[in-house]
């Protein structure tokens, strides 16, 4: 895992050249919405993109983590499946199912069984390079997306943009690296409650997404404004074994660096560990390859930290074993 994410940077640059070569055939601003099917380490992406195109995007974007789709899916929907294997049973059930609707679907994948329905039943597709654990795709899978829905019209692909943002993470990368040892230092053997503010959440959930999986931990994910209005109460119950990370940016809405400072002086007053992490970046794409790239070293610390193998993920070879049996 550990040289996954020092290659970080580079795998931007080979996604970068794998998207701006995908010629996909879609049609400009003739589609009414736009749902992303995936899970885990391959879906995670979409949350991240909707997040990004919320406050932007005129086109309903709706991300999809289950064997059925919304009702709504007819022939002027986007669809599309992302799985890093090709082989994940929820997004090739939604994939049938949307393929029923009609609607214009779109892989992106490595290989397996989507990327052979795809290429049978003629649709658009991207492949991307096969052989990694998915959650150490983000990359891959992320900035494929963006070439999707810039290629359907919906916003422009930020090319220039993430030239940038490679140059500035391959130059920053040891610092990088240096400040999520430390951080981890702090977590380690801890249950890990991530507070991020709204517009951050696909984030948040990637971070937690990688503690449990990397670092083999348990951690959650709330939102603020939402958490002030029920979780912040249930902190009344002191544990010593959570720790708080409080994951934030200069640009967050005033009203919610309010509730943020005051949720901090509860948590002290409950003698609860807590971490503070100021979010970079000028833009929204900036933040978040920063704050990936960031917290998945944490993650490979705290799992170093505890003696623990990063890449494996046995109790989900044995959940596919089971749900393969007849």
């Amino acid at each position: 895992m550990k040289e996954l994410i020092e290659k970080f940077p580079s795998q931007l640059e080979e996604a970068l050249a794998i998207a701006t070569a995908a010629k996909l055939g879609l049609k400009k601003n003739a589609y009414t919405q736009v749902v992303i099917s995936g899970l885990g380490g391959s879906g995670i992406g979409g949350t991240i993109l909707q997040d990004f195109l919320s406050p932007i995007s005129t086109v309903p974007i709706v991300v999809n983590k289950s064997y059925s789709i919304p009702n709504f899916i007819h022939a002027k929907t986007l669809f599309i499946a992302c799985s890093y294997s090709g082989n994940t049973e929820e997004t090739l059930a939604a994939f049938e199912a949307a393929k029923a609707k009609k609607a214009t679907i779109v892989c992106v994948s490595s290989g397996g069984r989507l990327l052979e329905l795809a290429k049978k039943n003629k649709l658009a597709y991207i492949q991307i390079p096969s052989g990694f654990p998915p959650r150490s795709c983000i990359g891959y899978s992320l900035i494929q997306l963006l070439a999707v829905v810039d290629q359907a019209g919906i916003v422009p692909f930020p090319e220039k943009e993430i030239k940038g943002i490679i140059k500035k993470l391959t130059e920053q990368s040891s610092d990088i690296n240096r400040e999520a040892a430390s951080m981890a230092i702090e977590l380690v053997n801890k249950h890990i409650a991530i507070y991020i503010g709204e517009g951050y959440e696909g984030l948040a959930i990637r971070f937690q997404q990688q503690i449990q999986e990397n670092s083999k931990m348990l951690a959650w994910h709330n939102v603020i404004p939402e958490m002030t209005h029920n979780e912040i109460v249930g902190w009344v119950q002191r544990n010593p074994m959570i720790a708080v990370v409080h994951c934030y940016h200069k640009s967050d809405f005033p009203r919610n660096q309010r509730r943020r400072k005051y949720l901090q002086q509860v948590l002290d007053s409950y003698k609860v560990f807590q971490s503070s992490m100021e979010m970079t970046g000028k833009t929204y794409w900036e933040t978040a390859f920063h704050f990936i790239h960031f917290t998945d070293w944490v993650s490979y610390h705290l799992a170093a930290n505890r003696k623990r193998d990063a890449v494996e993920v046995r109790v989900i070879d044995g959940l596919k074993k089971e749900m393969g049996k007849k």
